[in-house]
């Protein structure tokens, strides 16, 4: 199932896509926003997979937007201009539809969805830098992943990695399906979770705190 937004500042817009959204078993909106500027909370608490965002709107063009969303959200551009399609390109769109967009090229569009998921999931190990030495690890192995200062350290089935990173970087090569952020200092692996107690997540006998900017997102993506 993959999280979707729709952006667009005309109604009818809007409602056709949500249309043909609800046409498909594998797309869930998680809102239909006037302007980008409505859409920010959202995208601060939960994580999104893809944006249907219009580009020509009064408040802030999509083009602009499109630059300050995180990394692994994808954008499918619409628009009634075809002379946006480069620019659109440019800042690595999924795919850019021209108004008035048909349910045939819609669904040819959030196909690639699919595609783009299947090739994250085939990466099933991260090699890890630690020093002068490379560690080739399962991604299925990590239980988390902690920030110390300049460092990262790795947990996996009793033992632990320690490499010379940012959490922020290396959220942003990991597979959302399989990991997510519930910290400033914490990523889990998210089939390692076994339970939530207050604000405090367990993974086994291994707690960790989740951050009040993240705690929604953790109710939402796994309980």
């Amino acid at each position: 199932m993959f999280k979707c937004l729709i952006i667009d500042d005309e109604e009818l817009a809007r409602a056709l896509l949500e249309s043909y959204v609800k046409k498909l078993d594998f797309l869930e909106l998680h809102g239909s926003y006037e302007s980008p500027l409505d859409a920010m909370v959202t995208l601060k608490e939960q994580a999104i997979d893809v944006i249907f965002l219009d580009i020509q709107m009064p408040d802030l063009k999509g083009t602009d937007f499109a630059k300050m969303i995180p990394a692994e959200t994808k954008v499918i551009f619409t628009t009634a201009y075809s002379d946006y399609a480069i620019q659109g390109f440019e800042l690595d769109a999924l795919d850019y539809l021209l108004k008035p967009i048909t349910f045939e090229r819609f669904l040819k569009a959030v196909s690639k969805l699919k595609v783009t998921h299947t090739e994250v999931s085939k990466t099933e190990y991260i090699t890890i830098k630690s020093g002068y030495d490379l560690h080739k690890i399962k991604l299925e192995d990590i239980d988390y992943i902690e920030s110390d200062s300049e460092y990262v350290v790795f947990y996996l089935n009793g033992r632990k990695i320690m490499s010379y990173q940012t959490l922020k970087s290396l959220e942003k090569t990991l597979p959302t399906s399989m990991f997510l952020r519930v910290h400033r200092s914490y990523i889990v692996n998210k089939a390692k979770v076994t339970g939530l107690k207050g604000r405090d997540l367990l993974l086994n006998e291994i707690i960790i705190p989740v951050s009040d900017s993240y705690y929604n997102t953790v109710k939402s993506e796994l309980f």
